[in-house]
């Protein structure tokens, strides 16, 4: 008995290499967000809080809120309130286009930045503790065979 069956309380082996695969990823997906999570909450943000604020700095300026939605990690349902919430803590803010009234954009402000910044390190350090047991290969090696599932599963892959 592997310690995966263990942990669910199964007694009877996998009879589905696939199921176990999944039942893993879904296992282990659930794990690495939980631990980053902690980390996030330390600062006072969400998951998905932090994954907008990943993005605008990582874009470099201001997007629109659907742009932002269609790179999250993780479809968010309640863009508007994800949003509304940043603006409120000051993280985010929205600008008008002077072309476009119906267009909003959402930048970082100095104080996201700031904030974004100071999880830069401890971070790291997580997800490299989170993945201290596989060595650059495995890395490479776990990487592409979750990037051929997720092409697998993701329909606009």
């Amino acid at each position: 008995m592997n310690t995966f069956q263990k942990l669910l309380g199964k007694r009877k082996p996998f009879t589905d290499p696939a199921e176990e695969a999944a039942l893993t990823l879904l296992r282990t997906a659930d794990r690495l967000e939980y631990r980053c999570g902690q980390l996030f909450r330390e600062h006072g943000l969400t998951n998905s809080q932090f994954n907008v604020l990943r993005i605008l700095r990582g874009e470099g300026e201001p997007l629109p809120s659907l742009e932002i939605g269609r790179r999250m990690l993780q479809p968010v349902p309640a863009m508007t309130g994800l949003i509304d919430r940043l603006q409120k803590l000051g993280l985010v803010d929205r600008q008008k286009i002077p072309m476009d009234r119906r267009q909003i954009l959402v930048g970082l402000t100095e104080q996201g930045r700031e904030l974004i910044s100071q999880l830069d390190e401890p971070l790291r350090k997580l997800i490299s503790e989170m993945f201290s047991n596989l060595d650059e290969e495995g890395l490479k090696q776990l990487t592409h065979l979750l990037e051929k599932t997720r092409q697998q599963v993701e329909p606009d892959a």
